[in-house]
This record gives C-alpha cells, structure tokens and sequence, in this order.
C-alpha cells in the first residue's frame, strides 16, 4: 500500500512537470509566430527609428528572431512560473496563510509588465539618446548590430523589470513572518547604497540618466516598507482584537 502511494506521488508529480513542459511549448510556438510582428514593433518605435540593425553574420537574424520567441514563451509562462513557486512553498504555510498569499502571482505579473514598460518607454529612450550624443559628440559613426542592440536593450528592461517586483516580494515575506518593517527601516541605509549602485550599472554615467533609474527603485523600496508596515499594523490590530474576544 505505501509503494502504491508513492507510486500514485510520483505521476501526479510527473504530471505537475508535463503541464509546464507543454505550456512552455506552446508558449513558444506562439512567441515564435508573433516574433516578426513583435520585432517590427520594437523597430518602428522612435527609440530605434534612426537606428540601421546591421547583420555582420548569416545567423544574426535568425538568433534574434528565436531570442524573441523564446523571450515572448518566458513571459507568458510567467504566471505557471510564479504559481509553481508559490506552490513550492504552500506545505510550508497554513491555509490561511496560502490564501493570503496566492496574490502574489497576479501581482508580480502585473508589477512585472510595469517594470517592462517603464523601462522600454522612459529609461532605455533616455539611455540610447545619451549615448548617441556622445558618440555624435566626438565624431563616430555608429553602426550597431542587431545582436549588440538588443543585447544592451535586454540589460536594461531585464534588471529594471525584476526590480519591479520588489513590493510584492518584500509584502509575501513579511506575511510569512520573514521579515518585519523594523528589519527593513533598519537596513535602508544599506540598500539605497546598493540601488544605487545597481542604477549605475545599468544606466549610463550621466547625472540624469543615473537619477531616472535609481530614484524609481528607492521609490520602490520605500514603497515595499510601506505596505509592509501597513500589513504588520493590520495583523497586529487583528491579533489583539482576536485576543480581546
């Protein structure tokens, strides 16, 4: 009996893995259709209007168009994702607990999508036009491969877009108990030197550009401390109301 109960574990497993496998498939089927489309988008943009995408190889554009599926697969099986983490965690968690906390997918998408818009439509345009001038600046000619263009785009929305995702982090963990706000105001002297260091890597060495990349993630972890005290008041309001009946 508990052979075949291990046995019965072990497919249902199995089938927890098939249905990402598959859905990952079809994601990337679908992204693999939608490449050409989603690639003439990017190109018909002001961001990239003056820009020529060079091919130096054969292949070049055949590996942008399979990185853009492959891209486009990633993100719309980012929800499956994000549930089969919260589902790694659930034997962890009470069922009250699971309930509170199976927003944290929807919500990440959400914060997710944010990051990638900001980060397309204000911090890279802002990025490229600096380093044009200063390439016009001193008499270049530029002449970009597509592989470099989307390398440098892809470094800039990636972080941005991840670091987006920091107030439902910070929320999920303090309703699990891991961290408190406390802990948080505690070491903001710390991060904001360590988001501003990420800002500086990811944005170039202009004042400006530096600005437009770090202020957003300060504003982001301040807004993380935020609702991370507004949770901790509100169950600590429902624990001593709970305790008084």
């Amino acid at each position: 009996m508990e052979n075949k109960q291990e046995f019965v574990g072990h497919l249902a497993e199995l089938r927890k893995r098939l249905i990402v496998i598959v859905g990952f498939f079809l994601s990337l089927c679908i992204g693999l259709y939608m490449s050409p489309d989603i690639l003439l988008f990017i190109k018909a943009q002001p961001v990239a209007a003056d820009v020529v995408w060079n091919v130096f190889s054969f292949t070049d554009g055949m590996f942008i168009y399979m990185k853009c599926g492959f891209l486009v697969a990633i993100l719309l099986t980012l929800p499956l994702g994000l549930y089969q983490a919260w589902a790694f965690v659930r034997p962890g968690l009470s069922d009250d607990e699971a309930r509170k906390t199976i927003w944290f997918v929807p919500l990440s998408c959400f914060l997710f999508l944010c990051g990638m818009a900001f980060s397309y439509f204000v911090a890279f345009p802002m990025m490229v036009s600096f380093l044009s001038s200063v390439n016009k600046s001193i008499g270049a000619v530029e002449t970009y491969g597509i592989d470099r263009y989307f390398a440098f785009m892809f470094n800039v929305i990636f972080p941005l877009s991840v670091a987006f995702e920091m107030p439902a982090v910070v929320l999920f963990l303090t309703r699990i108990g891991l961290i408190t706000p406390a802990q948080l105001k505690a070491v903001r002297k710390y991060v904001y030197l360590g988001l501003a260091i990420v800002g500086s890597m990811i944005s170039p060495p202009d004042f400006v550009s530096h600005l437009s990349v770090t202020i957003p993630l300060i504003l982001l972890f301040e807004l993380s401390v935020l609702i991370s005290g507004w949770y901790h008041r509100r169950s600590s309001g429902l624990l001593v109301s709970g305790s008084k009946s």
